[in-house]
């Protein structure tokens, strides 16, 4: 290696986008974070994968919204156990 180089000819190379991945600035209260970065360490993960991980986790047992079908079955199922018990 050389002790010294030239770089006043340089030019900045072509930057490449990541795909499926955005940039983002947040705020992770201290102690979350030091607790996803020593897991990291000890599971030999990255902590920001490892919180992508924890965040689809709980995005995948969220409920899902309540949507109007979903809604209507309900109103359905509940008229007709009134009904049903107002009968008796």
């Amino acid at each position: 290696m050389k002790p010294e180089y030239d770089f006043d000819q340089a030019k900045r190379g072509a930057i490449i986008p990541q795909q499926g991945k955005t940039r983002i600035t947040i705020y992770i209260d201290d102690d979350i974070l030091e607790a996803f970065r020593q897991k990291g360490d000890t599971e030999g993960k990255g902590y920001q994968t490892m919180m992508n991980q924890a965040l689809r986790e709980y995005l995948d047992q969220a409920k899902p919204p309540l949507d109007e079908d979903t809604l209507r079955r309900v109103f359905q199922e509940e008229l007709r156990a009134v009904t049903f018990v107002s009968s008796l």
